[in-house]
């Protein structure tokens, strides 16, 4: 089971497109088990297979904190057919990665969030077409308000690609606004990766705004270019994916705050 798990889980720990592009490649197995569950244990909840609780590849039982996270991931278990697919399970390897990689240095990995404060997506705006720019705004402008009124966090804007120093106190100020429990910041740390914003992390980890606004959000220029040039394929393909891990992401930001 534990090869298994390492291949739901994927290479990269904290890298839902690796984690897809591995599972991709990996021949399915079959089914090896009859029932998934969720019992209690001290600290959290146990996922288990017939009765034993998975374990990472390291062999670390994946301890859940709350009982929601742990009844979805038993959920992917249940659903999957007389073969398993990986890609159909971003909870579990959720699971995984934050109890192998994060529960021991989620500042370690908070610190790497807070690396994207100093070229967020939110602080290059276009300065053409008129269009463009008026959509950038409309998203973008309202979740730096809010990091400024409620955060303390004054960003500086910029035209085109050039990079602009931020200010550290408003990166500090915006790294103090950080969940400290790992599930959380694991689940920061994707939406980050996934948007290319830690500013639109933080906004949905504090609900500011609604999840799909906050998906909106990250792809205005794609967007704008799809409805310029049309769709490419090839392009929504790999955004379906990314939505996937986002999805699961959000769900662990709304279990650690219920």
């Amino acid at each position: 089971m534990r090869e298994l798990f390492e291949e739901v889980a994927g290479q990269s720990p904290l890298d839902p497109g690796e984690a897809v592009r591995r599972a991709s490649r990996t021949p399915q197995r079959k089914r090896f088990y009859k029932e998934a569950g969720v019992t209690e244990a001290d600290g959290g909840f146990c996922v288990t297979l017939d009765g034993r609780p998975i374990k990472t590849p390291s062999g670390r039982v994946v301890l859940v904190p709350k009982r929601a996270i742990a009844d979805t991931i038993a959920a992917e278990w249940n659903a999957q057919g007389e073969t398993i697919d990986p890609l159909t399970m971003p909870l579990t390897r959720f699971a995984n990665s934050v109890v192998q990689s994060v529960v021991d240095r989620a500042d370690v990995v908070a610190d790497d969030v807070a690396k994207y404060l100093a070229s967020d997506l939110l602080f290059y705006r276009a300065g053409h077409p008129e269009v463009l720019v008026a959509k950038e705004g409309a998203h973008w402008d309202p979740i730096l308000f809010w990091a400024a009124e409620k955060l303390g966090a004054h960003f500086i804007l910029a035209e085109g690609i050039n990079h602009v120093r931020q200010p550290d106190e408003a990166i500090a100020a915006a790294r103090e606004a950080f969940p400290g429990d790992p599930w959380s910041i694991a689940a920061l740390h994707v939406v980050t990766t996934l948007t290319g914003s830690a500013l639109l992390a933080l906004a949905l980890a504090h609900r500011v705004r609604e999840p799909a606004e906050i998906w909106a959000a990250a792809h205005v220029d794609e967007d704008f270019n799809t409805e310029q040039w049309g769709l490419d394929e090839e392009v929504a393909s790999r955004r379906a994916a990314r939505a996937v891990d986002f999805e699961a992401a959000t769900r662990i930001l709304n279990a650690m705050q219920a």
